[in-house]
Parts: structure tokens; C-alpha cells; sequence
């Protein structure tokens, strides 16, 4: 049977095909020089299997949009040497912006996934016990979170411009449900609800000529590991991350899990014990209550907000790792019910998921060492490798991403 194909007389569509096949080939041909550098574009067309006109005419392009550079011949070669390809790393840069309760951290990326600069920033945002967003006591209210955010960004623009960079992307990254349309829909540990932080941060930027993005914080912890990690790859994987809530970032056959609202990964609430302590969401046992950063400090660090609200959680945390290393009774114990409880939540994502690994990333990775083996007795995990930028790097790599996906600078 004889098929008919109608097109535009103006062939709009034939085009927009061709060109949508030439994107998709030239983020091809940049995931295989990242993966396999230095490499030839007779690597390039083995791998990719298209043919060799093709790969030359596709490396032509990406030498001079400045994405590939020649980094000399291949030596052990019969017959005329191959030009070897790598990133070009200079001329561009992914930033990246994480927001938690206590402190903004950035980081800005170059192609080849090394940092060009990492910041980190105090920030009185609103901790479980601070007062709430129009009470006095250092507590930022939305607005001037909002404009803390975009000062930050608009100050490492300014930076890499200055460098003579081109940004490829900025995502900020939020410990809460993030909307399609970029909306923070609530983050309830820092009093935020259906804010917009995207028109803040464009106007910081003037009008910036690429994309600026808002999305969950554990949704880029996962992107970080899946790119970066111990287990970077791995088409399958859990990213549990730890802070002042508890989330999932879930990657399923190489691209992440959103939900149809934004939603998925927020394991914190998950009900582990009917008479456990009271949550924050207003019920009892939740994952959150017992692994969650302030529920830890109030286990292990039963005199920690005796002088008023914690505003910055770093020397709690570090303090906690010091008395359970020393074998303080309290510590260890509020450690090892965390511990055991992370257990019970991994036990229920990979019966749900089936991951090939799952990670423990954030403030979990400083407390590993008791954390782990209580968890273990209940499932087996990986812990992060990462450093504590790890969702910063993360919001960075996901530029990164978009340009391996096929969406190239112009």
C-alpha cells in the first residue's frame, strides 16, 4: 500500500524536521566527546553510526560555535594521523544556585564539568523553629528571599561575563514542590508558597539570553549524581537527599522522575510509625520526623536552640558528628534511629522502584559513618561522594544536560 505524505508548499515542515535531526545529531556527536575524549571523528562515526561526511560536517559546526576543540594527532595510528577532539571548555559556563535554610550556595561549571567558581552565602531563611515570615528575629520574608536569590545570581553573572564567558543556563534549586511553570508551589521550611522567583531572577539578569530555571533541589541532586557521582550513569538511581526535609530525586531508564505535579521524590512524609513523633505536616512518624536535619539536631543536640531558633545548621551538624565520634550516648542514638529509619524508606523505594543504586546525598553524607549501618540492616545503599555543593552542581550540570539534549547556543 502506497502511502501519501502532505507538506507545506512552503516546506516549513521539512525544515523544521531537518533541523530538529541536525540538533539531535551535533548533541550526539558532544555526549560521545564528553564520555570518550580525546576522540577522532572516526571514533565519533563508529560510535554514532553516522556516516563520515556527516561527522565532518556536524564537527565542523561544533568547532565553531566553540563547543569542540583539536587537541592534536593520534599517535599508534597506521596511516594519516587523526585530529583528536575534546570539550572546549572556556568559552562557556552553567551556573547553578541552591537555596536552603541557613545558606545560598552557587557554582558555575565549564563544559567539561570543572568549576569555575563556588560561592556559599548566609541566609536567615526560615528554619522549622524560627518565627514566621512577618515576625522580626532575621527571618527573611518571601520578598526578600526572592531578591537574596537574584542578588546572588546577578553577582556570579557578572562574574563569568566578566571572565568573557557565555552562560548557557542558570537553575536555581528549592527544598520544595516546584510547578511546570517554575512556580514554588510550597517550600514550608522556608514559608514559601506559589512564588515566582523566575521574573526576580530575569530582571536581575536584564533580560538574560538564556534559560533561567527553578526546580526541586533533590530533582538536581540526582542530575549531579547521574552525571558527576561514584555511580554517574546508572540509568537507574535514587538520590535520597538529606537537610532540613528529606527527598527523593529518582532517575528511570536515564531521564528524571517529575510526577505529573512536581511531586515525586517527597518521601519525607512517608508514615513510618502512627505514634512516632509529630511531623511538621501535622502528623506522627513521618520519615521526616526523625532524619530530617532539625529532628536530628533536636535528638542528638537536646540543648541546640536553647539560646532561641538555630539560623545557621553547619556547626549544629558539625557538632553532632563530633560528640557521636566521641561516643556521646544521645548522639549515637538519635543517629542510629535515623539511621534505621532511612532503612525503612530505602527498603520502600526499591520495592516501589527497582533502582539499580540508591545514593544518600546532602547532610547524610556527613553523618554517614552512623547513618550507614542502620540503614543497611534494612537495604543496601551508596553514599555520596559528592561534597556538600552537590545541588548546586547539580542545578549547573542541568545546562549541561539541555546542551547534550540538543539545545545549542546560537
Amino acid at each position: 500500500m502506497m502511502s501519501v505524505v502532505f507538506v507545506k508548499t512552503d516546506g516549513s515542515d521539512v525544515i523544521s524536521s531537518l533541523t530538529d535531526v541536525r540538533a539531535t545529531n551535533l548533541a550526539a556527536v558532544l555526549r560521545h566527546v564528553r564520555t570518550h575524549a580525546p576522540c577522532s571523528r572516526t571514533d565519533i562515526a563508529a560510535a554514532t553510526g553516522l556516516n563520515k561526511a556527516t561527522i565532518t560536517s556536524l564537527v565542523g559546526e561544533l568547532l565553531d560555535r566553540r563547543l569542540l576543540r583539536e587537541t592534536g594527532p593520534a599517535g599508534n595510528r597506521i596511516g594519516r594521523p587523526a585530529s583528536l577532539l575534546s570539550l572546549e571548555a572556556r568559552p562557556y559556563a552553567a551556573v547553578g544556585i541552591s537555596v536552603a535554610a541557613d545558606h545560598l550556595t552557587a557554582v558555575a561549571l565549564d563544559l567539561d564539568g570543572e568549576r569555575l567558581l563556588s560561592w556559599r552565602r548566609a541566609f536567615p531563611g526560615l528554619g522549622p523553629s524560627s518565627p514566621g515570615p512577618s515576625s522580626p528575629g532575621g527571618s527573611y520574608s518571601a520578598g526578600r528571599a526572592e531578591a537574596a536569590v537574584a542578588s546572588l545570581a546577578g553577582r556570579v553573572a557578572a562574574k563569568l561575563t566578566g571572565q568573557g564567558r557565555r552562560i548557557l543556563g542558570l537553575a536555581v534549586a528549592v527544598p520544595g514542590a516546584v510547578a511546570d511553570d517554575d512556580t514554588v508551589r510550597f517550600a514550608p521550611h522556608l514559608g514559601w508558597a506559589d512564588l515566582d522567583l523566575r521574573p526576580a531572577l530575569e530582571k536581575v539578569l536584564r533580560g538574560p539570553g538564556y534559560e533561567v530555571v527553578v526546580e526541586n533541589d533533590a530533582n538536581l541532586a540526582v542530575l549531579a549524581e547521574h552525571r558527576f557521582g561514584a555511580r554517574a550513569g546508572t540509568p537507574d538511581l535514587v538520590a535520597l537527599l538529606g537537610g532540613t526535609e528529606v527527598s527523593a530525586g529518582m532517575i528511570a531508564g536515564g531521564s528524571l522522575v517529575r510526577g505529573d505535579h512536581g511531586l515525586a521524590g517527597r518521601v519525607g512524609h512517608l508514615p513510618l510509625d502512627p505514634d512516632g513523633p509529630a511531623c511538621r505536616c501535622g502528623r506522627r512518624g513521618c520519615l521526616e520526623a526523625y532524619a530530617g536535619l532539625p529532628a536530628l539536631i533536636r535528638a542528638g543536640l537536646p540543648d541546640a536552640e536553647a539560646d532561641g531558633p538555630i539560623e545557621d545548621y553547619a556547626p549544629e551538624l558539625a557538632r553532632l558528628a563530633a560528640l557521636a565520634g566521641s561516643g556521646d550516648v544521645t548522639a549515637l542514638a538519635a543517629l542510629t534511629e535515623a539511621g534505621r529509619r532511612l532503612g525503612q524508606a530505602v527498603s520502600i523505594l526499591s520495592d516501589l522502584l527497582d533502582p539499580r543504586a540508591v545514593v544518600l546525598g546532602g547532610t547524610f553524607t556527613t553523618l554517614a559513618r552512623w547513618l550507614v549501618p542502620a540503614v543497611e540492616a534494612e537495604a543496601k545503599l551508596t553514599v555520596s561522594t559528592m561534597d556538600p555543593a552537590a545541588v548546586a552542581t547539580g542545578a549547573a550540570a542541568l545546562a549541561l544536560d539541555r546542551l547534550e539534549s540538543g539545545s545549542l547556543p546560537t
